[in-house]
């Protein structure tokens, strides 16, 4: 059963007001925030990168979404302020977000998977593809994809240089180093600021290992045989370091009617990098 301070009928749309619920699935209490007005129509679920807790998303993103459908923000176990150990594979963790989608009453959703997220979107694809209308994946690859085995040493390099540097890793892995790519980090870097109260535990190391090393293993695995013919939509940057770009071309081969959209200048943070742009797409994807 879902927890909540807010009434189910006073949803905020903004994500800085939003509450931070809980629910009980697959014997753990996972937390959620859930943004928008009930419209009637089928509910985005948003699945964050790496590293990420609840406060990762972008505000200007997810609000953007949230002014036309139910936007529901789910963590992941061992997370944050979710209990449990962290899991270490994306099967795993497709069964927990299935088991928290079914908990929440939802028979049908839309998927969101940045990164990390997009690969548990494709495993929830393989274990309850009914549950699945449309899914929206963003600077991620398919199993086996190129470059994926590399992830590892490409966030360890770039967390070492953000130490000696006082750079925030995320500017430096998600973003270019051009000048758009800079002023873009900064930006980034003060909007996932803008929520002062409720916020999310702190990622523990742990969960970076583990996380990572679902990545790894999820690189050197064969590439799933079935496929997805519904309306997906695949976003990537041109210039993204932990996710190659030559990630597409496979994703292509089990999504073969994805609408395929490749921003210029960008890098693993794609989304917040070029927000207004994504948020035209998606929207106009969502209604379609």
């Amino acid at each position: 059963m879902a927890n909540t301070q807010q009434g189910q009928n006073s949803v905020p749309v903004r994500f800085v007001d939003s509450s931070t619920r809980t629910v009980a699935a697959a014997g753990v209490e996972f937390v959620y925030r859930e943004l928008g007005r009930q419209h009637g129509g089928v509910p985005l679920i948003g699945l964050t990168h790496l590293g990420a807790n609840l406060d990762s998303w972008d505000p200007e993103v997810v609000d953007v979404l949230a002014e036309s459908r139910r936007v529901i923000l789910i963590g992941y176990r061992g997370v944050g302020a979710s209990s449990g150990s962290v899991q270490d594979r994306f099967e795993d963790m497709a069964t927990d977000i299935i088991s928290v989608i079914r908990a929440l009453g939802l028979s049908r959703v839309d998927v969101f998977g940045l990164s990390m997220g997009g690969m548990v979107a494709q495993e929830i694809l393989r274990q309850a593809p009914e549950l699945l209308e449309r899914v929206i994946l963003a600077g991620t690859g398919p199993q086996g994809g190129p470059g994926l085995t590399s992830m590892t040493k490409v966030m360890i390099r770039n967390i070492l240089r953000g130490l000696i540097t006082f750079t925030p890793a995320t500017t430096l892995l998600f973003f270019t180093r051009t000048s758009n790519g800079r002023q873009s980090a900064k930006a980034y870097q003060a909007r996932i600021k803008q929520r002062h109260t409720g916020r999310d535990k702190p990622v523990a190391p742990s969960v970076m290992r583990a996380q990572l090393r679902a990545v790894n293993l999820w690189g050197q695995e064969q590439p799933q045989d079935n496929t997805f013919t519904g309306p997906a939509l695949i976003l990537h940057g041109d210039s993204d370091r932990m996710v190659p770009l030559e990630n597409v071309d496979p994703l292509l081969a089990r999504f073969p009617h994805a609408e395929v959209r490749v921003f210029t200048d960008s890098g693993h943070g794609v989304v917040p990098q070029n927000r207004h742009a994504v948020t035209d797409i998606i929207t106009r994807f969502l209604q379609r």
